[in-house]
C-alpha cells in the first residue's frame, strides 16, 4: 500500500512541473493550518448561524466580508458562503434566480463553461445560447435580438468573467445597457467570475461586480489563490437569499446552502491566504502572472506561432498545439486552438521550457 501510495506522489511531483494548461495555482503553502487536519470540522448549514464548535464559521464570515468588499457587494444587504468550486457557485446564483423569477429564461454564451447548462439541466430551466465574438465575449447584438424576440420572461443573464478557453470577459454595464433600452424590469445577472474575478478588482478592473449591476458573483478559490482542496466562494445580495432559506432543527441552522455538509479547512484555507496576502500582495501576484503571460504571448510570437491573449488575461492562445506537446504539458485544446495559463506557480523557467519545445516542434 505504502509503496503504490509513494508512487503516485513522485508521478504526481512530476507531472506538477508541466501543468500549464489549467487554471490550478501551485504555489501553495498551509502547512501550518495541518494540525487542525486531525479534526473534524463542518460548516454545515448557514455560515451566519453557529450550529455547534466544530466548525470555522468565524473565519467563513471574515471571508465572505472580504469578497463583499472586493465586489462592492451592497452595504448591510450581501450574504455568501463558501463552496467547493465555482460550479457550485453558479448552481446556487441561477437556483436563486428561478426562486426568484420562476418565469425566467437563462441567457448565456457560447463559449460558457459546460458546468451552466449543467446546473440550467438540473434546475429544469429554459435557456438561449448566444453567440460569442471571436475573443470569447459576449456577441451583445444577438443578446439584443434575443431578448426581444422573448420579452414576455423575465431575464436571467450569466456573464463569464474569464471564459474557459480564452479568457474573454462579458461586459455587464453593456448588458445592463441593453435590459434599459429595451425596459426589461424583471433582471438577474450572474457574474461567473471563476478564474478572473479573484484578481481583477486587486488590479482596478470591477466593471463586473454588484456596483456594476450584477446581482451575483461567483469565484473559484483553488485557482488564482491557490489551494490543495478545491473551493470557491459565492457573494448574492442578501434580500434575495431570504426568500429561500428554512429552517432545520436538528443541525441547529438555516438551510441555505447547496450541500449540506460543507469542510471547514476550505474556509480556513482562504482565510488564511487573505491575511497572508491582503490586496496588495494579491496585486502584485496577478502583476507578475500578467508579466508572465506578455512574456509568453510574445516568445511565442518570436518562434512564429500566432499566439493571443485578451486584456488583463492570464491565458494565452494559440494554434493547436500537437499531441505530444498536449499530453507534456497537460494543455487544453477545443477544436483548432490551445490554450496555456500563466497561474501562480507556473515560472519564467518553465516557460522558457515550454517555448523551446515549440520552438523544436516549429523547426
Amino acid at each position: 500500500m505504502m509503496k503504490r501510495l509513494e508512487d503516485f506522489l513522485e508521478k504526481v511531483k512530476g507531472r506538477s512541473k508541466t501543468y500549464i494548461g489549467y487554471p490550478a495555482g501551485t504555489d501553495f503553502d498551509y502547512k501550518e493550518l495541518y494540525p487542525l487536519l486531525d479534526y473534524s470540522l463542518n460548516n454545515v448549514g448557514d455560515p451566519y448561524t453557529q450550529s455547534n464548535d466544530m466548525t470555522s464559521k468565524e473565519f467563513e464570515t471574515e471571508v465572505v466580508s472580504f469578497f463583499a468588499d472586493y465586489f462592492n457587494a451592497p452595504k448591510n444587504n450581501y450574504w455568501g458562503y463558501v463552496t467547493n468550486g465555482g460550479s457550485e457557485g453558479n448552481l446556487y446564483a441561477l437556483y436563486l434566480a428561478r426562486e426568484l423569477y420562476p418565469n425566467g429564461m437563462v441567457y448565456y454564451s457560447e463559449s460558457t463553461h459546460y458546468s451552466i447548462q449543467k446546473n440550467i439541466h438540473l434546475l429544469n430551466m429554459d435557456s438561449i445560447v448566444i453567440r460569442s465574438q471571436a475573443s470569447g465575449e459576449m456577441d451583445y447584438d444577438d443578446l439584443a435580438v434575443t431578448l426581444q424576440l422573448n420579452r414576455h420572461r423575465s431575464v436571467i443573464i450569466l456573464a463569464n468573467i474569464g471564459t474557459t478557453m480564452t479568457e474573454a470577459k462579458d461586459h455587464v454595464p453593456t448588458i445592463v445597457d441593453i435590459l434599459k433600452k429595451y425596459a426589461i424590469k424583471s433582471s438577474y445577472i450572474h457574474s461567473d467570475a471563476a478564474l478572473s474575478g479573484s484578481y481583477l478588482p486587486a488590479l482596478g478592473y470591477h466593471d463586473f461586480d454588484f456596483a456594476h449591476g450584477a446581482d451575483s458573483v461567483a469565484i473559484s478559490g483553488h485557482k488564482f489563490f491557490s489551494s490543495p482542496i478545491t473551493n470557491g466562494v459565492v457573494m448574492v445580495k442578501k434580500s434575495y437569499k431570504e426568500r429561500i432559506g428554512r429552517s432545520i432543527n436538528y443541525i441547529g441552522s438555516l438551510d441555505t446552502t447547496i450541500t449540506g455538509s460543507r469542510t471547514g479547512f476550505n474556509a480556513l484555507a482562504l482565510w488564511y491566504f487573505i491575511q497572508k496576502s491582503g490586496k496588495e500582495g494579491i496585486a502584485k501576484r496577478a502583476e507578475t502572472c500578467l508579466e508572465n503571460a506578455n512574456y509568453l504571448r510574445n516568445a511565442l510570437n518570436e518562434i512564429g506561432v500566432k499566439a493571443w491573449s485578451n486584456e488583463n488575461a492570464l491565458t494565452v492562445v494559440f494554434p493547436r498545439a500537437t499531441d505530444e506537446i498536449c499530453k507534456k504539458w497537460q494543455l487544453a485544446s477545443d477544436a483548432e486552438i490551445s490554450h496555456a495559463i500563466c497561474m501562480p506557480g507556473v515560472t519564467r523557467q518553465i516557460l522558457e521550457e515550454f517555448v523551446n519545445d515549440m520552438k523544436n516542434v516549429q523547426s
